[in-house]
């Protein structure tokens, strides 16, 4: 809703400077060129984002994808104790963790969403620990493989799109220590309960 008024609110302001100071063919230059960029780097991120679904679904049908969530198993029994007692919404956060270490956040929603909705059955529509948890991972999203942000670089033009590799590890393990540090502080500082 707010990002509808902001966006509603730049182009009117635009198409009323524009009026005002005589620059009309400028603002419609503008956002034909604007338009005809988005459609090219659109079209251009395709291609990238069907490969690496594509990877995964590979991943998918091998098993290997199911061997990888199977080794992370133990470490999201930890994190999530009681999702871990129920197997499918187990297998729903490690299918959206597998997504996100490839740097496929499109891939990884499907399994959050179902995983959040498992987890919040009987909640009244609050979020407990474990719900905020995997929000955290999910949105530090610790990548091994990013996808997704070589698929723009490469589209923006850049010869070595995964050069970015070490900072994106760096990152990524930080923002998600950061994040899992935060959430153990609010909720100890709110009073909740693990």
């Amino acid at each position: 809703m707010v990002l509808t008024a902001l966006w509603t609110g730049m182009a009117a302001l635009s198409l009323l400077f524009g009026a005002a100071l005589g620059r009309m063919d400028a603002v419609s230059e503008a956002a034909l060129s604007g338009a005809a960029s988005a459609v090219e780097l659109g079209l251009s991120m395709a291609g990238a984002l069907c490969l690496w679904n594509g990877v995964m679904e590979v991943l998918r049908q091998s098993g290997l994808a199911e061997k990888l969530a199977k080794g992370f198993r133990p470490l999201l029994r930890r994190l999530f104790p009681k999702a871990g007692k129920d197997p499918e919404t187990l297998a729903a956060i490690s299918a959206n963790v597998t997504a996100n270490l490839l740097g496929l956040g499109n891939a990884a929603t499907p399994p959050g969403i179902q995983a959040v909705r498992r987890m919040a059955r009987g909640l009244d529509g609050r979020a407990d620990r474990e719900v905020c948890r995997l929000v955290v991972l999910n949105t530090a999203s610790i990548q091994l493989i990013p996808a997704t942000v070589a698929s723009l670089r490469a589209a923006a033009g850049c010869t070595a799109p995964f050069d970015i590799l070490p900072a994106v590890w760096i990152t990524s393990f930080l923002s998600a220590g950061a994040g899992l540090l935060a959430e153990t502080l609010f909720s100890r500082l709110g009073g909740t309960r693990p």
